[in-house]
């Protein structure tokens, strides 16, 4: 459809969120009638969300603003499985306690995203899930799920093409994501769920469960595959994953992770990860040559103020100008303390950059970094990958300054 009678539809259409759509005249008239509830999922296998889940978490904050009712489903039962899409192996099992834990540390984000009091919740599919009898389930949910169009799915063709080993449990986590959408829609009225263009196949198969078994119209959308404008699929960087908590990325890297987007995604990623009316990113897209960068500057404060806040946010830029711009160190440049008898001893190069300052993910790729001359202390180009830092090397501001390439900055302060 081109343009949509709901205001849910038409802002994700503006902005770039929408691949596919089940049936989107259906849809589009359920979600202008009136409050219509839908769900995104998301498994508990790591103690942080990544910008990969950024995307559909976006999409619940504008189904809250259009006036709809999201829910953020965890997986507390279905992160015991771990979902084959997209892997080539199977995933470490985590422990309940393990599990638990990572929801602990992701519940925080969606605060920042969702509002919480009108409506938004939270749900944990390890409710129903894990109260689940295996033979009554297998009677009643799996006799509508054929092997024959199981075996078409991406997520399972690839790893046999592969001749990667698909083991039993994790050919059951369609039929339980499907079952999720199934018992949402029983507790909660939930008749959409979204995600991103590899789960279409899943979604598709909750709304013929949905049909089989209640007779429900339930429908599915998609995002698309999130790439840069080089075709590199966005959200790493040198040192990893860009995680969404605080703990595990700064919010000065996450904001320096927006600022070092590729001009031609400078638009596209406005729309998609901030709230400035398409009025004003049009303003920006206007902008040409050098002038690119404010706008980049704007993505990279706006992106962060939206999940570290906006305190959070201006610190960082303010970092980043005075490090950049007036060429100060500044004391709000990410710090790590490192005991002052290690610095005595000295501490190797490649430990320095990977395991204290995590500018790099190992030794191998700080080994790579020194010889492109991407390394820098104090300023200095990195020639010798066996050099140690010590007290030599503290400047008289009392700290070492790591740089990776221009962009990003750690110090170690001693302690």
């Amino acid at each position: 459809m081109s343009a949509y009678k709901s205001d849910f539809l038409q802002v994700l259409a503006e902005r770039g969120f929408i691949h596919q759509v089940s049936d989107a005249e259906g849809l589009d008239a359920k979600a202008a009638a009136g409050p219509i509830t839908a769900y995104v999922g998301f498994d508990a296998t790591a103690p942080s969300l990544h910008i990969g889940n950024l995307l559909t978490i976006m999409m619940l904050r504008w189904l809250q603003k259009s006036g709809h009712r999201p829910i953020a489903l965890m997986g507390g039962g279905t992160s015991k499985i771990g979902d084959p899409s997209g892997k080539d192996a199977t995933r470490a099992l985590l422990s309940d306690a393990q599990i638990e834990s990572n929801i602990a540390s992701i519940r925080s984000v969606f605060s920042r995203f969702l509002d919480f009091d009108p409506g938004a919740m939270m749900a944990n599919n390890a409710e129903w899930l894990d109260q689940l009898h295996y033979i009554p389930f297998l009677r009643d949910v799996g006799r509508h799920f054929t092997i024959n169009k199981m075996l078409t799915f991406d997520s399972v063709k690839l790893r046999l093409e592969r001749e990667q080993p698909l083991t039993f449990l994790e050919f059951n986590y369609m039929i339980l994501q499907a079952y999720d959408f199934v018992e949402l829609y029983k507790r909660h009225g939930c008749i959409l769920q979204m995600g991103g263009s590899d789960q279409w196949g899943n979604i598709i198969n909750g709304i013929d469960l949905g049909r089989r078994l209640l007779n429900a119209q339930l429908f599915a959308l998609t995002t698309p595959l999130l790439t840069t404008a080089s075709g590199q699929k966005m959200g790493k960087t040198e040192s990893g994953a860009v995680w969404l908590n605080a703990d595990m990325m700064r919010p000065y890297d996450y904001w320096q992770f927006w600022r070092n987007c590729e001009d031609a995604d400078t638009v596209r990623l406005l729309k998609l990860f901030t709230d400035l009316p398409l009025d004003e990113i049009e303003r920006l897209a206007a902008l040409k040559g050098g002038e690119i960068n404010e706008a980049k500057k704007i993505l990279a404060t706006e992106a962060t103020a939206l999940l570290h806040g906006r305190a959070a946010a201006e610190t960082a830029e303010a970092t980043a100008r005075q490090t950049f711009e007036e060429g100060t160190l500044s004391a709000s440049l990410p710090t790590v303390e490192v005991p002052r008898a290690e610095l005595e001893k000295g501490i190797g190069v490649l430990t320095a950059f990977s395991e204290k300052a995590k500018l790099v993910a190992s030794n191998g790729e700080a080994r790579r970094q020194i010889k492109a001359g991407g390394l820098r202390v104090n300023d200095e180009t990195v020639t010798d990958e066996k050099m140690a830092l010590t007290r030599r090397d503290l400047p008289p501001e009392g700290v070492i300054k790591l740089s990776l390439g221009r962009k990003r900055h750690v110090l170690l302060k001693p302690i």
